[in-house]
């Protein structure tokens, strides 16, 4: 009979034959491990030395310039490389020991509770800690890749536009005079909220000056002025509702003014839009209509607050997250209304479509060869009708395609448990 290396060989079962091996495979595996513990110790008493050689041998190829600048990171000024990197083989790129923002937190373990709440930065939701920070040595503080508002027009591209009239921390590029980096617990990464964050510049006293043919008292200063830039003085947004051109008595100073039916008086089409089965018809200080819309002005004919997948992420805050963490990404989800409607409909999730309908206003090619659907084949979790959601999230996920699970095994034994 043959044998592989790693059977137990009777004729080897004495040491009179070796004079080294063990009278037996159980003695000889304890032996191993007990060799192995020796060689940990030995390992964990030189460890200190390691970082200090390792990084030698790293500048043998890596330029040690390229690691020199006013901002130093403490590892790499330490030279303790092996904190990050393995030397040899890693399931990260660059070598690093960990998926980069768990290493970050093992030394900021502060900030790993604080950001781990609230409103987070997409960049950090997705681990991508190196977006914004150099993670050897920069030439600005807190190790930025740019100046600040370099690093943020980096992503936000749309905001370097140019405009007539500029706020002045927008202009000096500072970003964080009104935003934070990181988390908020406000929308848009938001100091504060409303005024509050707006009176820490301008005193009441500059307010009033600014506001006095107003009849009523100011309010929420972003109703009216974009905080960026705009083409119209007292950075007014360029899109002004009509009443308010014409003065502020059409809407003000009426038993109404503060009520969704006020808006509905004009908005005949929005009203029955209202009266669906669903529908976005919840109260905000009685006027359904601010909860998404500026009565004053906007930077869209839709008088919207802000960008559209922001508006809607004010209620819908966990639809965000979700696309901002996930790998595989619909892009619809930038603009909500593509696929639902904004005021009510008679779908369930006030899609555009029922079923999979809204799906192949898209993907029609897709709906000629496909899974079976239909009202025959039901959802074994839910017992509803298959549709596209039943296996693709189109908010967003890990997996090609937009699948829940692994597309070769994982998704179909959810229901197909017996394959």
């Amino acid at each position: 009979m043959k044998y592989r290396s790693s059977q137990y060989r009777p004729e080897y079962s004495s040491t009179e034959h070796t004079g080294i091996m063990h009278p037996d495979p159980v003695q000889h595996s304890l032996y191993r491990a007990a060799s192995g513990l020796v060689l940990i110790l030995l390992l964990s008493l030189v460890a200190p030395a390691i970082p200090a050689f390792a990084t030698n041998v790293c500048f043998s190829c890596h330029d040690k310039q390229a690691f020199q600048a006013r901002f130093i990171h403490k590892p790499v000024a330490q030279q303790q490389c092996s904190l990050c990197h393995d030397p040899h083989v890693a399931r990260h790129n660059g070598l690093l020991r960990e998926r980069e923002d768990r290493l970050c937190y093992t030394c900021h373990t502060k900030q790993q509770k604080q950001f781990a709440r609230g409103v987070v930065h997409a960049p950090l939701l997705q681990g991508n800690c190196s977006s914004c920070h150099l993670p050897h040595a920069a030439a600005t503080k807190a190790m930025l890749r740019k100046d600040l508002a370099g690093d943020c027009f980096g992503c936000h591209k749309q905001l370097t536009r140019e405009y007539t009239f500029v706020h002045a921390p927008f202009a000096k590029g500072q970003c964080t005079a009104c935003h934070k980096p990181h988390q908020a617990d406000n929308l848009l990464l938001l100091k504060s909220t409303g005024d509050s964050l707006c009176s820490n510049c301008h005193t009441a006293k500059e307010v009033a000056t600014g506001h006095k043919d107003f009849p009523e008292k100011p309010g929420n200063c972003l109703s009216c002025h974009n905080p960026h830039g705009s083409e119209q003085k007292a950075l007014m947004r360029n899109v002004l509702h009509e009443p308010f051109t014409k003065g502020c008595a059409q809407c003000h100073g009426r038993d109404n003014q503060n009520s969704t039916e006020s808006c509905l008086e004009c908005h005949k089409k929005t009203e029955k839009e209202l009266h669906a089965t669903h529908s976005h018809l919840t109260l905000h200080n009685g006027n359904s209509c601010l909860n998404c819309h500026s009565p004053h002005a906007g930077d869209d004919k839709a008088l919207l607050k802000g960008q559209e997948r922001f508006v809607c992420s004010g209620c819908h805050i966990p639809s965000l997250q979700l696309y901002q963490k996930k790998k595989y990404k619909h892009p619809p989800v930038e603009k909500c209304s593509l696929c639902h409607v904004s005021h009510g409909g008679d779908n369930p999730g006030m899609t555009r479509g029922d079923g999979n309908d809204v799906c192949i206003q898209c993907h029609e090619s897709q709906g000629k060869f496909t899974h079976p659907v239909g009202p025959e084949v039901l959802d074994s979790h839910t017992g509803q009708e298959v549709t596209c959601v039943s296996c693709h999230n189109p908010m967003g996920t890990d997996y090609k395609y937009h699948l829940r699970e692994e597309g070769k095994k994982a998704l179909c034994i959810l229901c197909h448990r017996t394959y």
